[in-house]
């Protein structure tokens, strides 16, 4: 989205833009942004899967709302949760990934913070964009832990000599072999990533504001999704990037879910 909207890259996919980075950039481009990244995935994770937990709880229990309804609901507010936490280091990480060699704006992680800070409008800077990512993320989220729930309860229900096994801590508890827990944790991110990808797309593109030439123009959710869709249309415009998004975000979500799961035999949670 960031090479379409700059002009600056004519990249014909996945692989070439692997290739092009490197070549402008050197190989620490593919990197770039990295830092904050994994500050934020930290809190992030943790935050999102104890809110899911604990949502899941409190929406059976105040609600009376059980089963698959309440996996949708309560990973749509795990992940909203989790977002509105993290939010100032996805910025910074979106800024600092925009950046193109010899053109640098921000020096570091921390520098970046004290220039939107000083530049932008105070915290209020760190929050551009907010809004398409929490309307984004409750389908993302929501559709991520309601699809991983889904095909584990069909699985243990329809196959549960051939897909699972007795959890760790409670042999009288059934759960996912681990190579199952990876396929439908893929699954599930996949099916997720396509249903939320226009608004992901939205995100990114107010979360540049300023640094983009025709900011103006994407001042508001509504604004910024009817832009892009009238200046590039839906697969070059509002679904632009997402196979890449794919190649990361499937074996991502995989491996969340896959940990996920195990963490709570390791720590007696069955």
């Amino acid at each position: 989205m960031c090479d379409l909207e700059r002009g600056s890259l004519s990249l014909g996919g996945v692989f070439s833009t692997l290739c092009a980075v490197p070549r402008k950039e050197g190989y620490l481009g593919l990197y770039k942004g990295n830092g904050a990244m994994m500050i934020r995935i930290f809190p992030y994770g943790a935050i999102q899967f104890m809110a899911f937990d604990q949502y899941k709880k409190v929406i059976k229990k105040q609600l009376g709302i059980s089963g698959h309804v309440h996996r949708l609901m309560a990973g749509s507010m795990a992940g909203i949760t989790a977002v509105i936490c993290t939010y100032p280091l996805d910025m910074v990480r979106v800024r600092l990934a925009f950046q193109v060699k010899g053109e640098h704006k921000y020096m570091g992680i921390i520098h970046a913070f004290k220039m939107i800070y000083t530049k932008e409008g105070g915290f209020s800077g760190f929050y551009r964009g907010l809004m398409p990512t929490i309307v984004g993320m409750a389908p993302y989220a929501g559709f991520s832990f309601f699809t991983f729930g889904t095909l584990k309860s069909i699985g243990l229900s329809q196959a549960p000599n051939l897909l699972g096994r007795p959890s760790l801590d409670n042999p009288d508890v059934l759960v996912l072999k681990t190579h199952v827990n990876l396929l439908c944790g893929g699954i599930a991110g996949a099916i997720a990533q396509t249903i939320s990808y226009p608004l992901d797309v939205t995100r990114r593109r107010m979360q540049l504001g300023a640094v983009l030439p025709d900011s103006e123009k994407c001042l508001t959710m509504v604004q910024t999704l009817k832009y892009v869709y009238q200046q590039h249309g839906i697969r070059r415009g509002l679904y632009r990037g997402l196979s890449l998004n794919y190649i990361r975000c499937i074996p991502s979500q995989a491996v969340a879910f896959t940990t996920y799961e195990l963490m709570k035999q390791f720590l007696h949670l069955n």
